[in-house]
Parts: C-alpha cells; sequence; structure tokens
C-alpha cells in the first residue's frame, strides 16, 4: 500500500497542478463533510456529561503537557503559507493568493476548534483523557460508530486512508514547488528549475520528491520505528519547531525589508501585524524548544539530536547565500499556468 501510495502522489505530481487539485479538491470535500455531520450529531445529542466546558477552565486548559498540545495544535496550520509557492500558477495571485491564505486560516482554525471540541463532548469532560489513552488511533472511529452507526465509521476508516494520501499529496506538490523555486534561485541544483513541456509541472523536483519519500519510508521500515508513535511523532515535532522558527525569521525580515525600503508605510502591514507575529512565535518557539525531548519519549539524547539538526540547517543558510551565484529573478516563463 505504501508503495502504492507513493506511485501515485509521484503520478499526480508529476502532471499539471490542476489534476492533483481536483483529487484533493474532491477528497477534501468527502472528509470535511463526514466530519461535519459527526459534529452536527454530537451537538444535537449530547454528551454523556452534557456539553464540553473544558476549553472554558483555565486549569483544564494547562494540565498535562499543554506545550505538546500546543505542538500538534502548530502542526495543524502547517501548509497554510504553501499558497505563496503557488503564485506562478495561480492566474490572479495578487488577489487570490492574498485570499486564499486568510482563507485557509479561518477555515482550519475554526473546522479543528469546533470538531476537537465536539469529541471532547463525545466522551464527556471527566472521560475523554481515558479514552484517548487507552486507544487514540480508534477515537475518532468508535466516536462515529456511537453517533452515526456503523456505516459512517466504516467510511470514516476510507476516508482516514485517503486523507492520508491527500495529506502526503499536499505535502508533495509543495516541497516540489520549493525544490523549483530553490533550483531558480541557484540555491539547489539548476535542473530541478526545470518546467515539464507539455505539463507546466515542477516534473524534475516532483520526481527528486518521490525518490527521497521512498528512500525515507526505506529507511523508517528497516529500522522499524513506529508509524505513528516514532516516525509521525518525531518529524511532526521537528517540522513544527522548524516550521515555527521559519516563520519566526520571515516576521523579522519583513520588518527590516519595510524599514529599508519604505515601499510601503501602512503600520498594519508592515509594523503592527510582523511585530506582534514576532513576539508571539519567539514565545511559542521557546516553549516547543524547551519541550522537545519530550516529544521524543523522554529521550535528552533525541531531543538535543533533533535540535542540532534544526540549528544546523538553520546556518546552513546564510552559509548557502554567501556561496551561490546571483540571483535568478523567476519570471512566469518559468512556470506557466
Amino acid at each position: 500500500m505504501v508503495i502504492g501510495g507513493i506511485g501515485g502522489i509521484g503520478v499526480l505530481g508529476f502532471r499539471h497542478i490542476d489534476l492533483s487539485s481536483k483529487v484533493l479538491g474532491l477528497l477534501l470535500i468527502a472528509e470535511v463533510a463526514i466530519v461535519v455531520v459527526l459534529d452536527i450529531a454530537v451537538v444535537g445529542q449530547g454528551g454523556p456529561e452534557g456539553y464540553s466546558t473544558g476549553v472554558f477552565s483555565l486549569s483544564t486548559i494547562t494540565s498535562g503537557s499543554p506545550a505538546l498540545g500546543l505542538m500538534f495544535a502548530i502542526a495543524g496550520f502547517i501548509g497554510f503559507e504553501a499558497t505563496a509557492v503557488f503564485r506562478d500558477e495561480a492566474r490572479d495571485p495578487e488577489r487570490t493568493i492574498p485570499r486564499a491564505t486568510y482563507l485557509a486560516l479561518a477555515i482550519i482554525g475554526v473546522f479543528y476548534a469546533i470538531s476537537s471540541w465536539a469529541i471532547v463532548t463525545a466522551w464527556g469532560d471527566g472521560g475523554v483523557v481515558e479514552r484517548a489513552a487507552a486507544d487514540p488511533g480508534s477515537m475518532v472511529v468508535e466516536t462515529t460508530d456511537i453517533y452515526l452507526g456503523t456505516l459512517a465509521a466504516d467510511v470514516l476508516n476510507v476516508l482516514l486512508v485517503t486523507s492520508l494520501f491527500a495529506c502526503a499529496l499536499s505535502f508533495h506538490n509543495v516541497l516540489s514547488r520549493y525544490y523549483f523555486n530553490l533550483g531558480n534561485t541557484g540555491v539547489l541544483h539548476s535542473k530541478l528549475g526545470n518546467a515539464h513541456v507539455r505539463h507546466a509541472s515542477p516534473a524534475s523536483a516532483s520526481l527528486t520528491q518521490t525518490v527521497i519519500s521512498a528512500a525515507l519510508m526505506v529507511v523508517c521500515a528497516l529500522a522499524g520505528l513506529d508509524p505513528v508513535l516514532e516516525v509521525f511523532t518525531w518529524l511532526s515535532g521537528i517540522a513544527t519547531v522548524g516550521i515555527v522558527a521559519l516563520m519566526l525569521l520571515t516576521c523579522a525580515a519583513v520588518l527590516v525589508f519595510f524599514r529599508r525600503t519604505q515601499v510601503d508605510t501602512r503600520p498594519w502591514q508592515t509594523l503592527i501585524a510582523p511585530g506582534l507575529g514576532f513576539l508571539g512565535l519567539a514565545a511559542i518557539l521557546v516553549v516547543l524548544v524547551q519541550n522537545l525531548p519530550l516529544l521524543m519519549g523522554e529521550s535528552t539524547t533525541l531531543g538535543v539530536a533533533a535540535g542540532v539538526l534544526l540549528l544546523a540547517t538553520l546556518v546552513a543558510g546564510p552559509v548557502l547565500a554567501r556561496s551561490r551565484p546571483a540571483t535568478v529573478a523567476l519570471t512566469d516563463s518559468n512556470l506557466e499556468a
């Protein structure tokens, strides 16, 4: 199944983005629809303890490991910034890219918040932790079985698999376009910046990402790592810390850029918003770094190794920037929509 999934993602990623968007759109509609139906059913019937009020209690929010909760909450938003990566393939990027970014943030935040609250309500504030600790993997499916019946639970099981495929395809498309841009700017090999003549896709970058994904899956399988408790948990934790660090640097870059160039002097866009983002992300990054070893199963060695890897990656950026050739300007001729 894994090999078939990687192959299917590789084929879709190699083709024009329209094909991937259609597949992702259909899967997303189906996945969101069944979760919305479950949310409505829980709200309509209530839970064993009525409706959850834990979200309004500071003691509940800060109990357990709030840092890990924060980490996974941020991980749920990873990818919203990728709208800018598809700029060259958008028909009207000046209008659609900002709208898509804000809309993605709003939908993700509201959808996750309501759905999480519904699951807690379904089991009650007093029983949800015990149920999650017993078997977190089957919790949502069992909730669906209770509120919507066995058929809906079976459908949800299928959609969980397709959602993993959709998620992997989304990351594949985004990473391919990062490789494409880095190839065009001379950071990576220039061949990664080649676009397919017929499909107008970052074909070389897509093939590279497919090979890397397959190789990583083989390494993880040979190492005997648990797909959920180790591969997903460790890598998502590292990725979350890395993304927060990059967003923090982006906020700093926005502040410096507009102060230097004065191409835009609107206070909210050039000072207030990036300033607030910088302060918030800095605080979050400190909390995440402090708790990274906890995510690694209380392994200090793994936590330190992850921190060193992230730090080395950040340091490598300025080194590459100084050693690479002059930046190549991206134009619509590189990759046409």
